[in-house]
């Protein structure tokens, strides 16, 4: 059965997480993660917890990475509580894929990712 109030929680904290990073800000990205997720972020390796999400990111935004966006998106349920995401991707400088983004609900009515699978595939 879907939960559409879950699928809208991801669909909305995926928006949220958009509009930091193409507003620049690393802080705002690392806060749609679960404190403890694990982000496998291809060929650049794995980071775990929001402080190496973090630095991650901001490494991304400091050599002049923005502008993201998503197409060809799907959303699958995955338990009770959450979405798988799969889409493609393309910034100013780069596109790729996304393989798997879990998105879960929190215990304050958020959703968080919890595990985070990209790839970046190659730069425009």
């Amino acid at each position: 059965m879907v939960d559409h109030n879950v699928l809208e929680a991801c669909k909305a904290a995926l928006a949220a997480w958009q509009q930091a990073f193409n507003g620049q800000d690393a802080k705002g990205c690392a806060a749609q993660y679960a404190k403890g997720c694990v982000m496998d972020a291809r060929p650049f390796g794995v980071f775990e917890g929001r402080d190496a999400i973090e630095n991650f990111w901001q490494g991304i935004i400091d050599q002049g990475f923005n502008d993201v966006n998503y197409t060809d998106v799907s959303w699958e349920p995955e338990g009770d509580d959450g979405y798988i995401l799969t889409a493609k991707w393309t910034m100013n400088k780069a596109f790729g894929v996304v393989h798997k983004e879990h998105w879960a609900m929190q215990s304050d009515g958020s959703a968080k990712l919890i595990s985070d699978c990209f790839e970046v595939q190659g730069e425009r």
